[in-house]
């Protein structure tokens, strides 16, 4: 072959350089290469045999996932060289068959060593990485990589300089040329990407203990120990080169299509990005800005806000400013490119570097917009990470007027939605200046088009852009009302879940359920309207270029100005890429609108009144012998009321005092230790405290979580003085039954545990805190009396019996034993001394004593009365209702489970059934295709008015016109107008069924949810709930449509580009064929790890909604501890966590974008190429041109699709999620009609329970485990038993709360399993163990079925002894103001007393 290629070298050296441009020249040096590869790789292969390889299998294992993905690449790409090679040398064979020269003889063998050669290469790219090897990619490849990609490239460009000069190869030179430069390209890409991602391999052992060790962060538990250098993150640790291409992210992208991501995959946040970095920046610029939180206003809020993210915003407007120049080059060189095809010639080579300048602009765009978007969402989740941040420590601070101003609910609308929104619009923040910037370079390009006819341009730009004013008033207002609705159901809503056992203990669900119907569609009518209103402004913006466009052709044919088809295609790329900042403009609008809204909420929300922080003055330790002073305190719940609830109160309480506090019900004895806490606005008055506080209220406040952690609460485990606590507060013997013993997480609100043993592990916490001063608000109402006398023996007179303890109680034998009582009456102290002085001397103490030993005799001679009958309660039966609690049956040695799960996940793709189930719950599906086929019909009258006015008028001016100005303009006109009309309908019909589709969701929903079984609410953290009731019916309300038919559409666009392109060079299809495959396999490649990121993004959510939702409600107890500043930072390690797969999940789509938006530009360069190397030759210049138009846009209308496509992916699993709790198992029927009860029953009111087995769970362990015994009719049955024996799971079964496993529970001989829950709750009531009150009137509380006369409602409030304090009220029975009886027990029995 040498032998043969110098003979014909010598024979051509009389041609000079033509030689060079031989194919023998170029084939002979590529198969000379070839070959010296070869021998290097046989050489090396062995040299590597005969070398031992010291190294560990754990170190290579280290390297393996980091390359995996590049080696995957180099080796299928080698794969398909090789094959390429083979079937090309097979046809040449058999072609050249007798037919041999020497030209051909070098060509045959070139392809002969290629296919040898890169099999080879093959072969030993498979052995490294099945020998799992070091998968840095050798030098020796990289460099045969970038050789060989040289001499592709030549050949190329020589083949193309050859057919220029009309010397015409054989076509499969130039197919071979064209295959071999692609995937020499791609290797040399995937050759310099290996090299980076091994050393950000080498950083590994650095990394690992990072991401090895425990990141884990529960919904309520979150390790508080630092996670070490926060700045050795991927991003921060990569090369200039890995982050231009965004390859950083390859590892974890490619470990998504190897498994399915878990959080603890995602690489840490930057300092920079993490808000336990920013916030506390944010807070004191926010301070020093406003003085205080209290007087902040929007406008200093965002000024706040941009100050602390400037220089994020100021080089994402950079990089935008960059996109938007470089964007217009294409249109400003379109005129001089058509007049180079119809042969102007400016200078040498000018097609070529007017090539370069159009890709190298394309280049320049694109890199540009990728990073620009991946700048807006660094600081999108900054901003909202501070928003979310600002929200909760506000929230931690609220006072209790406050509080009953914003409900949870709201609150949790503004971290959810609001939050978001304001970090969204951080993509829309420089589109106000840019779209002028863009406007005045588009007027400078049309000037230079048409001359004077650019200001009839400007005008009807102008006249688009005020149409705005009276839209976007609009669209504020309509956004405006969707919020305030939006508010209102959320808060009713979040108040329904926390009290949903009441519902259906009183058979109430339906009806609060329609208050909730009711509500969403008073949101439904302003959503109506503000979904209109987007349609309106999307069709007149869409339409908006082709109204410009024909005003502009229209006063060219006015003034007399020559239409030619270079200046009027530079016009039209000219209103494409305007019509960005015009399309754009409405939805900037509505943003800019929707974040007006959200700041103001958000600002008027961080102006709310928080607790007085110079109601308590505290005194070092050891500077004072009085642990609480009090001198003349008034105290008010609430200041502006004339009514003052603690009144002239002075109080001494001296070190290691044990002080009592009695008194009637509402006579402000929980009041008095609110304020000893600081809870209660103070008036007047001087209170000092010495000390540490600790806080038990009323009623407990359990954070989900574990038992231990509950106890611990942030302290470190002692586990001496741990158990000394447990045995003190009866917990060990609990602690044995449950599952998992401390271990055992708690459902919301400790659902899983009895009142008692919620009270006793609240009075742990309180003991574990080691304070000064211990504040007990009734710590033994919810206890049995023989648990209560241990719990004051070993808790107060024991393990407290050193420290300050003051104690309400009503059980007047705990009094004796109190240094100090403090008797209460009308808010004021009336009585105090120790027990034998006021016993003598005070008339309200003995009142207490005589009505306590009266309430004991009542009760006795009740006890000596008949019956109707006597209990039928056999001795075996007393057998059995011992052994409930003691006996320990099989069920516990099965595999334990805990009651609250982790949030239920999906993986892998989003199938398509619930792409199916979205696109047809609307009409079924019957508006599909109406959309499909008014868009395609837009993009159709698009394409033919831009056609009409390329073949329409003269490439140059010295051409005569062969069309009239007139028809030019009416045909146009008439396309433009087809156009019009079918943009209107697919708007409309878009909106019609994304609406539609929204609505029926949340309505099929919210009826699973409220027909699920008390299970799912007990093992279902309500965040969970709120945040598809919040944020994913946000998403199907306002963006999930749009996406989806904003796919469609682009994909139509795409298909009409490549005709357009293929009419001006169909050999585009050479190279368009594999960078389509790229980009498919890029996404699906992408896909994998983007579904995950999106679903983590869900499921961390909810832990950061549930965790206020806790906070809020415990508020107190955590002010009384001291813990706020704890609570923040677990509150910013969840935002942390949220914000790692919301981060990650962006900078996945700018990777994939950016690829494909290099393969785009690829398809583009060769269309260039291609028209410049053969002008004329194969389409006239005009054509030509409207390709070239049409493949400027070629890149933006495929990332748009694919962008779109990723983010509907992305969005969808909002319809997934909510698909998920459309099929929750349902209760049993409400009302079953052949098997209903008289409406009499029960008559009488007998219960038998026959062999009762109850379990809360079918993993869980058995409760009542063969229960047997009869309440008679009329008898008055008292259940006892220690705490957690069973008895409210007892009234739970009678309810049918809980299903029995075995058994029967007959009343009046009817079974009732077999009768509809309905039919059987309305017949029962019950006082529940906690109160509940809901947002309304008293009467809507007292009879929400509206039931009852007026007469019955006050009959029963004077039977609870609350009919005078109601008749106080102004408004009376619908008077909203009874809600602050939850300050003291008088609400017990409020809600209840006509139902029962």
């Amino acid at each position: 072959m040498f032998f043969l290629f110098s003979h014909y070298y010598s024979s051509m050296m009389h041609h000079g350089t033509d030689f060079l441009l031989q194919p023998i020249f170029t084939r002979g040096v590529s198969a000379s290469l070839n070959l010296v590869l070869l021998l290097v790789l046989v050489v090396y292969w062995v040299w590597k045999k005969v070398q031992v390889d010291h190294r560990e299998k754990s170190e290579r294992k280290g390297f393996r996932n980091a390359g995996f993905l590049y080696y995957k690449h180099s080796l299928v790409c080698s794969l398909v060289i090789c094959v390429f090679n083979l079937v090309l040398c097979l046809l040449s064979y058999f072609y050249l068959y007798n037919n041999y020269g020497s030209e051909e003889l070098v060509t045959l063998t070139d392809l002969a060593l290629k296919t040898i050669v890169w099999g080879a290469v093959c072969a030993y790219l498979h052995s490294r990485n099945s020998e799992a090897q070091d998968p840095s990619l050798p030098r020796m490849l990289r460099i045969w990589w970038w050789v060989y990609a040289f001499v592709c490239c030549s050949c190329l460009v020589i083949d193309f300089v050859v057919y220029a000069k009309h010397i015409f190869l054989p076509v499969m030179y130039l197919v071979y040329d064209i295959g071999s430069s692609i995937t020499s390209l791609f290797l040399c890409y995937v050759g310099s990407l290996g090299c980076s991602v091994n050393s950000m391999a080498k950083l590994a052992p650095l990394e690992e203990p990072l991401l090895n060790g425990d990141s884990n962060v529960s919904n309520n538990s979150v390790p508080i120990k630092a996670r070490g250098n926060e700045n050795l993150t991927w991003y921060s640790n990569a090369g200039f080169f890995s982050i231009l291409t965004f390859s950083w992210i390859s590892p974890l992208i490619t470990l998504g299509n190897e498994k399915t991501l878990e959080h603890e995959d995602l690489p840490h946040l930057a300092t920079d990005d993490s808000v336990a970095g920013i916030f506390p920046t944010l807070r004191n610029k926010l301070e020093s800005e406003c003085g205080s939180v209290r007087n902040v206003t929007t406008l200093k809020l965002v000024k706040v806000l941009f100050l602390s993210t400037w220089q994020g915003i100021l080089l994402s407007g950079l990089l935008e400013f960059l996109y938007s120049c470089a964007s217009y080059v294409g249109p400003f060189l379109i005129d001089i490119l058509v007049q180079y095809l119809n042969g102007e010639h400016k200078f040498k080579n000018e097609g070529y570097v007017l090539a370069m300048a159009f890709v190298a602009a394309k280049l320049l765009e694109c890199v540009s917009q990728r990073h620009c978007m991946f700048r807006f969402q660094q600081v999108g989740v900054s901003v909202q990470s501070k928003l979310v941040a600002m929200i909760y420590a506000k929230g931690l601070t609220l006072s209790c007027q406050s509080k009953e101003v914003r409900s949870t609910g709201e609150i949790i609308n503004l971290m959810t939605v609001d939050a978001e929104r304001i970090g969204e619009f951080c993509w829309y923040m420089h589109d106000p200046w840019m779209c002028v910037l863009q406007v005045a370079l588009a007027l400078l390009i049309l000037y230079r088009s048409v001359g004077v006819a650019s200001i009839a341009a400007l005008a009807a730009t102008v006249t688009v852009m005020l149409l705005n004013l009276p839209l976007s008033s609009l669209q504020e207002k309509f956004q405006g009302k969707v919020m305030e609705f939006k508010d209102k159901r959320m808060k009713a809503t979040s108040e329904i879940l926390k009290n949903m056992r009441i519902l259906k203990l009183q058979a109430w669900e339906m009806k609060f359920l329609s208050k909730v119907i009711q509500l969403r569609k008073t949101e439904e009518i302003w959503l109506h309207k503000f979904l209109a209103g987007t349609a309106i402004i999307r069709f007149l913006f869409t339409n908006a270029p082709t109204f410009i466009a024909v005003v502009t052709f229209g006063a060219c044919v006015l003034m007399g100005i020559p239409l030619e088809s270079g200046k009027v295609l530079s016009a039209l790329a000219t209103f494409r890429i305007l019509q960005m900042p015009i399309y754009n403009l409405p939805d900037t609008i509505s943003m800019i609108t929707q974040t007006k809204v959200s700041l103001d909420r958000i600002a008027s929300f961080l102006r709310l009144d928080e607790l007085q922080t110079d109601v308590i003055e505290k005194l070092p330790w050891g500077s004072s012998d009085k642990a609480i002073e009090l001198v003349d305190g008034n105290f008010s719940w609430d200041l502006s009321s004339p009514i003052t609830t603690l009144k002239n109160i002075n109080l001494k309480v001296f070190h290691g005092m044990r002080v009592a506090v009695c008194g009637t019900v509402g006579s402000g004895k929980s009041s008095l230790l609110s304020c000893i806490i600081g809870e209660v606005p103070k008036i007047s008055g001087t209170l000092k405290i010495c000390g540490t506080k600790a806080y038990v209220s009323q009623s407990p406040w359990i954070q989900g979580g574990k038992i231990e952690d509950n106890i611990l609460f942030g302290k470190e485990m002692d586990r001496e003085k741990y158990e000394k606590i447990l045995e003190a507060c009866s917990l060990t013997k609990d602690l044995e039954v449950l599952p998992f013993g401390d271990q055992t997480i708690i459902g919301e609100k400790g659902i899983n545990l009895s009142g008692g043993q919620k009270q006793r592990v609240q009075i742990a916490r309180a003991l574990y805190q080691d304070a000064d001063i211990y504040l007990f608000d009734d710590p033994f109402s919810a206890v049995d009396a023989h648990t209560g006398s241990h719990l004051f023996k070993e808790c107060l007179l024991g393990i407290l019996k050193s420290k300050t303890v003051i104690y309400i109680t009503h059980q007047v034998e705990f009094l004796p034993d109190a240094d100090l009582i403090l008797v209460m009456r009308d808010g004021r102290i009336t009585q105090s001394g120790n027990y034998n002085d006021i016993l003598k001397t005070g008339t309200d103490f003995m009142a207490l004593v005589g009505a306590h030993r009266a309430a004991l005799s009542s009760i006795k001679s009740l006890e000596r009365r008949p019956t109707f009958k006597t209990s039928s309660t056999t001795k075996e039966d007393t057998k059995s209702l011992s052994k409930i609690y003691d006996q320990k049956s099989d069920d516990t040695i099965e595999a334990k489970r805990q009651l609250v799960q982790e949030e239920k996940r999906e993986k892998g793709r989003v199938g398509f059934n619930i792409y199916w189930k979205y696109i047809t719950t609307a009409y079924g599906g019957a508006l599909v295709p109406f959309i499909l086929l008014s868009q395609t019909l837009t993009v159709g009258f698009q394409i033919a008015s831009n056609y009409w006015m390329t073949v329409a008028t003269p490439v140059s001016a010295t051409a005569e016109p062969d069309i009239g100005s007139f028809t030019l303009m009416v045909v146009y006109v008439a396309l433009a107008i087809g156009s019009s009309i079918f943009t209107f309908a697919r708007a409309f019909l878009a909106v019609i069924a994304g609406y539609k589709t929204a609505t029926v969701l949340f309505n099929k929903m919210h009826l699973c949810i409220f027909q699920a079984p008390i299970s799912f609410f007990d093992a279902t953290p309500s965040g969970r709930i709120l945040n598809r009731a919040s944020t994913d019916q946000s998403a199907l309300d306002m963006k999930i449509a749009n996406i989806l038919w904003a796919i469609t559409l682009n994909l139509v666009q795409l298909l009409g580009n490549v005709v357009v392109m293929s009419q001006a060079a169909w050999q585009v299809f050479i190279v368009l064929i594999p960078v389509m495959a790229a980009c498919i396999w890029y996404q699906r490649y992408y896909s994998a790890s983007a579904r995950e990121l999106a679903r983590l993004v869900g499921t961390c959510q909810a832990p950061v909604i549930q965790h206020f939702s806790e906070t809020i409600s415990g508020s107190t107890t955590i002010r009384s501890f001291e813990q706020e500043s704890r609570f923040n930072d677990i509150n910013m390690k969840l935002i942390d966590r949220y914000s790692q797969p919301k981060l990650y999940s962006a900078t996945a789509m700018a990777w994939l974008i950016f690829r494909l938006d290099i393969l785009s530009t690829l398809t583009f360069a060769f269309c260039l190429v291609f028209l410049i190397t053969f002008p004329n030759s194969m389409t006239a210049p005009g054509i030509a041109g409207l390709a070239v138009t049409y493949g400027l846009n070629l890149n933006a209308v495929q990332t748009k699709a694919i962008l779109f496509l990723c983010n509907l992916e992305n969005k969808i699993i909002s319809v997934e999620r909510m698909l998920q709790y459309t099929t929750l198992p349902s209760e049993a029927p409400f009302v079953i009609k052949d098997n209903q009860p008289d409406y009499s029953w029960p008559l009488f009111g007998e219960v038998h329970i026959r062999d009762l087995q109850v379990r809360y769970a079918p993993h869980l362990p058995i409760v009542l485990r063969g229960l047997t015994c009869t309440f008679t009719a009329g008898a008055k049955t008292g259940i006892v038993g220690r705490t957690g024996s069973g008895k409210s799971t007892l009234v739970q079964t009678l309810f049918r709360l809980i299903e029995p496993v075995a058994g029967e529970i007959l009343i009046d001989n009817i079974n009732i399993s077999l009768i509809g829950i309905h039919d059987l709750r309305s017949r029962l009531s019950i006082i529940p163990q906690e109160p509940t009150m809901f947002e309304g009137t008293v009467r809507t509380n007292l009879d929400p079925l509206e039931e009852y006369t007026d007469e019955q409602i006050w009959e029963a409030l004077d039977m609870c002894q609350l009919g005078d304090e109601v008749r106080r009220k102004e408004e009376k029975l619908d008077s909203i103001e009874w809600r602050k009886l939850e300050y003291g027990p008088k609400a017990t029995g409020l809600p209840w007393p006509c139902s029962a």
